[in-house]
């Protein structure tokens, strides 16, 4: 099997369960996007040495296939896409939730920006925050123009922003605050 197809030559691509739009459709930026932060995370994955973070990342990845393969869906066919697939939803916010409220207990929070840097696996971490915030954009946009079928998405992205944010601290809980606030000792 060839990588390649040559169906996207002219700058068109193929969608889920059919149909095909420009390469610079909503949707295609939009999942794009997805795809971005989901190789960021798992950059963040392959440089953290602590288990949790990575058990965490990995998950948070798998779910982002399942966003990616929503978007990448058309809202004809959305219906089709739910019979045989998961599909992001509460319980997977709720996830999100409970996953920030448990790394919340193990980090104190400093009382200054954060400037990213503090350590690999923290900034990793950080980049992916700031891909899952672009890819936000990009579903909002999609939101804007009636394409998105599942609004459980734009909650979802939201909150697993915050999510690396809380993880990206919990990887640096063990580093004093200057590191991680980038401040000088009496400032």
């Amino acid at each position: 099997m060839k990588i390649y197809t040559k169906s996207g030559d002219q700058g068109s691509t193929g969608l889920l369960f059919g149909g095909r739009v420009a390469k610079n459709d909503p949707r295609c930026a939009a999942y794009g996007e997805i795809d971005s932060a989901t190789s960021t995370m798992g950059l963040a994955r392959a440089t953290s040495n602590d288990q949790t973070v990575r058990d965490i990342l990995l998950s948070c990845q798998r779910d982002m296939f399942t966003v990616g393969a929503e978007l990448a869906t058309a809202l004809d066919n959305y219906e089709e896409y739910k019979s045989q697939f998961h599909i992001i939803t509460e319980d997977d916010v709720t996830k999100l939730e409970a996953l920030i409220d448990e790394l919340a207990e193990s980090v104190e929070l400093p009382p200054k920006f954060i400037i990213p840097g503090a350590s690999q696996a923290s900034s990793a971490i950080d980049m992916a925050r700031g891909a899952v915030r672009t890819a936000e954009r990009a579903i909002v946009g999609m939101n804007e123009k009636n394409l998105l079928a599942n609004k459980e998405i734009l909650k979802y992205i939201n909150r697993l922003a915050d999510l690396l944010f809380m993880l990206a601290r919990y990887e640096d809980r063990m580093l004093s605050t200057e590191l991680v606030t980038g401040t000088r000792l009496g400032e």
